[in-house]
Parts: structure tokens; C-alpha cells; sequence
């Protein structure tokens, strides 16, 4: 008896579902961002009302030029207090932020921005393209992506 051809539907099998591992693809792109003559004591306003420990300092080019955090405002205030106010009266941000900023790049894979986490212990990153400021990762979004990351092998 002769073997007749199937003409059906081949079935296929079913392709490990690619998971995101690029920084770009976890980092925060809707930031709240600061400005180098922006006063002090409006910069600890913003980190108060919105619950953040920090965030990057731009000018109007959309161009990083430093990064703030409350550490930075708080050793403002400490070194006002010889002048009897906590956040003294010329104080901007552009004298209390650090200028020399470390970014990450958006192409990088996120366990090894995990890795950079571990061994600069900051809490984020600014992430430049073009010279502009496109993002910001942070140690809460490599650990959303280790949980999204969790029933896949990680290549």
C-alpha cells in the first residue's frame, strides 16, 4: 500500500517568548527634572511632594549637567546654618548638585546595570542619547525587570 501525502496544517512549535533585557527598555523616560538656578528650597519641595531621593539637573537644551539628590540638600543645609538659615538665601541647585555625573547607556544589558548598581552603590542612573537626557534607571526598575525575568533563562 502506498503512502499518500498529508496536506494538512503543519503544527509548529511553540518559540520561547523574548523578554526585554536592555536598560532602554525598563528605564523611567517621564522624569522630574531640575534646573541649575532653581532655588534650593524649591528642589527639596519637589523631592518631598513627590517621594524621590533625587533627580537630574538640566538646562534648556534638555542637556545633563549634574544630578541632585537629598544627601546633596542636606549637606546645604548643614553648611548654611552659619548663617542662621537652613537653606540660606542664595542657594541653587547648580551649587549643590554633583557635577560629575556617571550615566548608563540604554543599550546596555540589565544585569549588567545591576552589576554597575552593586559596585558605584548609587540609587539611579541618567541614561544620555544624542547628548539629551533620555531617560533614568533605577535600582526599583532593574528589580521590576528581574521579577519580569523570572521564569526565563537569562541569556
Amino acid at each position: 500500500m502506498a503512502i499518500k501525502s498529508f496536506q494538512g496544517k503543519r503544527s509548529s512549535t511553540p518559540q520561547e517568548e523574548k523578554v526585554p533585557m536592555l536598560v532602554s527598555d525598563y528605564m523611567s523616560t517621564k522624569l522630574i527634572t531640575f534646573k541649575e538656578e532653581q532655588p534650593i528650597e524649591d528642589a527639596i519641595d519637589i523631592l518631598i511632594k513627590h517621594k524621590i531621593s533625587g533627580g537630574p539637573v538640566v538646562n534648556e537644551k534638555n542637556e545633563l549637567v549634574g544630578i541632585i539628590s537629598e544627601g546633596d540638600c542636606i549637606k546645604q543645609i548643614s553648611e548654611s546654618r552659619y548663617y542662621n538659615s537652613p537653606t540660606g538665601k542664595n542657594n541653587t541647585v547648580g551649587k549643590a548638585m554633583v557635577k560629575e555625573v556617571e550615566t548608563i547607556d540604554g543599550n546596555m544589558n540589565i544585569l549588567d546595570a545591576a552589576n554597575k548598581f552593586l559596585k558605584s552603590r548609587r540609587r539611579r542612573f541618567p541614561i544620555v542619547q544624542n547628548g539629551k537626557l533620555a531617560g533614568q534607571i533605577s535600582q526599583k526598575d532593574v528589580l521590576i525587570a528581574a521579577m519580569k525575568l523570572k521564569g526565563n533563562t537569562w541569556k
